[in-house]
């Protein structure tokens, strides 16, 4: 187990609909991270901008932007993490991909469409929780929408750390802002958020304010909101989420219920 976990989390502005181009931003990124790190995160649909346009730019398991994770995973020796567009047996889904160091992956498929986009009509909604466990640490894995459902996310299955990636719009930013933290404080967990900046293909702007909340609901960033591109690093410490839930054993007094996806 590794009490320490360090991460850097990229919030970036998008290429719209551009795989070839995004991966290119992102390598330059990645490559110019000089700080140790065990997880890299990039947020929701990365490789594309959230687009609906999932036919025409979709790509499988097999795909460039998957073996481009790989490979930035297997040179900087850590995880990578995003959401892209995957076509699977003739359907798509917004997908979470956690990708290892050593080139293993799982991933989360979307459950929670985002109906005000239509979302619902174009891609398939997942029914599957996901828990990674990496370095000792148990990491839920959630996306964007998923964030305004808290029985969704709930920790029923004592993890350490809730990972959000998003395309959260500039309007609805307070939202992002006070949902994260009470993700943080009801679960007793690191919460996290990565979101994008700048306009997408159909005038939409998004402000970023990626975050990280610690188990009392603390800003763990110094500097918060962060509404320009950046590239950010921190380090989480178990022992905070352990003391903290012995010192407060709220989990222990959450009633006991089962999950029925819709």
């Amino acid at each position: 187990m590794k009490q320490f976990l360090d991460i850097t989390l990229i919030q970036s502005h998008l290429a719209w609909e551009n795989p070839v181009e995004n991966r290119s931003v992102f390598t330059k990124k990645i490559n110019a991270i000089s700080q140790k790190t065990d997880l890299i995160v990039l947020p929701e649909m990365f490789s594309t901008g959230f687009t609906m346009n999932a036919k025409e730019v979709a790509e499988s398991m097999k795909g460039d932007t998957i073996s481009w994770m790989k490979e930035m995973a297997t040179k900087k020796a850590c995880a990578i993490a995003g959401s892209l567009i995957i076509e699977e047996e003739n359907k798509y889904y917004n997908r979470f991909v956690f990708m290892f160091p050593d080139g293993e992956l799982e991933y989360y498929d979307k459950h929670q469409l985002f109906t005000l986009a239509k979302e619902q009509e174009v891609f398939t909604a997942g029914n599957n929780e996901v828990v990674v466990s990496y370095m000792g640490w148990k990491i839920k894995l959630q996306v964007c929408y998923d964030l305004r459902f808290p029985v969704w996310a709930r920790n029923t299955n004592n993890y350490d750390v809730l990972l959000y990636v998003a395309s959260w719009p500039k309007p609805r930013v307070n939202a992002w802002d006070s949902l994260l933290k009470a993700r943080a404080i009801e679960n007793m967990c690191y919460c996290i958020g990565v979101n994008r900046v700048g306009l997408d293909g159909k005038g939409y702007e998004y402000n970023g304010h990626t975050a990280i909340y610690d188990v009392l609901g603390y800003s763990v960033l110094p500097e918060n909101p962060i509404e320009k591109e950046a590239v950010v690093h921190a380090t989480l410490d178990k022992s905070h989420i352990e003391k903290t839930r012995e010192k407060l054993p709220f989990l222990k007094d959450a009633d006991i219920f089962q999950i029925t996806p819709k």
